[in-house]
């Protein structure tokens, strides 16, 4: 995850040692200001909410991500990785199921790190699409049918419904399943023709396109626009590194690399993608329809941290920042608030449970939602957690 002291929670008045080189910016929202290189989302200060008091007390990436996915506290252990609760993408896919038949509720471009569905079955885990939509050669593998293929297909899907309550007798596992339900996903891509043209990012015109970005994450992004059109639910970006940039992603660890030369290369990427959904989103006015969340799995810490004279913040969890727009939602305020130093939250403390809430509750799934796990126990889909007022 980003550093808050960076990006959406700056201290310029802050104690030496804590605050960092940026300065904040004012946005078109009166009392939001945000990092000095997110230019353009300053300007849609008025179509943003940041979150600046989400804490937790998961300090490394696993457990952490564990934490804002679930709900639940998470454990830093080693691959493979098994979460022991569903995560918020499974559960909505599990209780809202598909928006249009035959696509797929979740596709991740190009992957969710860390958590799935636990005990609902990894049938409910996202479909991912890997491939980098920036490229000239850009395709979702098998996403193009031969027409003589297109009957068989079909005639293959039949035959394997006849035999779904014979699988389900047999399987135990649930491995079966769960290779059945992505070879499904697989299928139905191939056969809808809305979603296969959702791929074909050639539909938008050069100048939607670079406004995006001509790099993977801002045709991604583009792609997310177009497959909520095509009927997708739920769309995951992953943003780990940006042309150009050295780190690998956003960890800024001083025994890395330079935090604040690393994040002058990142961040009007940031800028630039997030300005265009958003602006895109409202063009075409889907803005009350879409949900857009900016977030990660944790910040890093209010004190600079130096190893060799390079500056960096480690990882830190006690205090983070997220952004939303759209959804209906109230915009163009601050949630909460850190203490000076930015290490703490000093006004309306909120957990990953709440922003969680906030977005089951957007969706129609019921708080009070509960599914059996591994050992036939009732357990529900949050430990804790309630809307947040503010935005709802």
């Amino acid at each position: 995850g980003a550093s808050h002291m960076e990006t959406f929670d700056l201290k310029p008045e802050g104690p030496s040692g804590f605050r960092g080189e940026f300065q904040p910016i004012p946005t078109s929202a009166p009392g939001l200001d945000i990092s000095e290189y997110l230019p353009k989302m300053a300007a849609q200060g008025d179509k943003l909410a940041i979150i600046r008091s989400l804490h937790h007390n998961s300090p490394g990436h696993v457990d952490s991500t564990h934490t804002v996915m679930t709900g639940y506290p998470g454990k830093d252990a080693p691959p493979p990785y098994r979460p022991d609760y569903p995560d918020f993408w499974a559960v909505a896919s599990k209780v809202c199921g598909e928006r249009v038949s035959g696509v797929p509720p979740h596709v991740a471009l190009p992957r969710v790190r860390f958590p799935g569905a636990a005990y609902l079955g990894a049938g409910l885990e996202a479909f991912r699409i890997r491939s980098d939509p920036n490229s000239k050669n850009f395709e979702v593998p098998n996403l193009q049918l031969p027409s003589q293929m297109t009957d068989r297909l079909r005639e293959r899907r039949n035959l394997l419904a006849s035999f779904d309550g014979l699988r389900s007798d047999i399987d135990q596992s649930g491995v079966m399943e769960s290779l059945d339900t992505y070879n499904r996903k697989a299928a139905e891509l191939l056969t809808s023709g809305k979603v296969r043209q959702a791929f074909d990012l050639g539909r938008e015109t050069p100048e939607v396109r670079d406004r995006f970005g001509r790099h993977a994450v801002g045709q991604r992004c583009l792609l997310a626009r177009r497959l909520v059109e095509a009927g997708v639910r739920l769309v995951t970006i992953d943003f780990p590194c940006v042309p150009g940039q050295k780190a690998f992603s956003w960890d800024d660890h001083a025994s890395v690399w330079n935090i604040f030369e690393q994040m002058k290369i990142r961040l009007p990427v940031l800028d630039q993608v997030t300005s265009a959904l958003i602006e895109d989103l409202h063009e075409r006015g889907m803005q009350d329809d879409v949900l857009f969340v900016v977030m990660g799995e944790m910040s890093h810490t209010p004190r600079v941290h130096y190893v060799k004279g390079n500056p960096g913040r480690e990882h830190w969890a006690r205090a983070m920042s997220v952004v939303l727009s759209g959804g209906g939602m109230t915009m163009g305020q601050p949630v909460g608030a850190t203490n000076a130093r930015g290490s703490l939250p000093l006004h309306r403390p909120l957990v990953p449970g709440d922003l969680l809430a906030t977005l089951y509750q957007y969706l129609g799934v019921p708080l009070d939602t509960q599914f059996n796990n591994h050992a036939g126990r009732p357990t529900p889909i949050l430990p804790e957690g309630a809307p947040i007022d503010e935005l709802i």
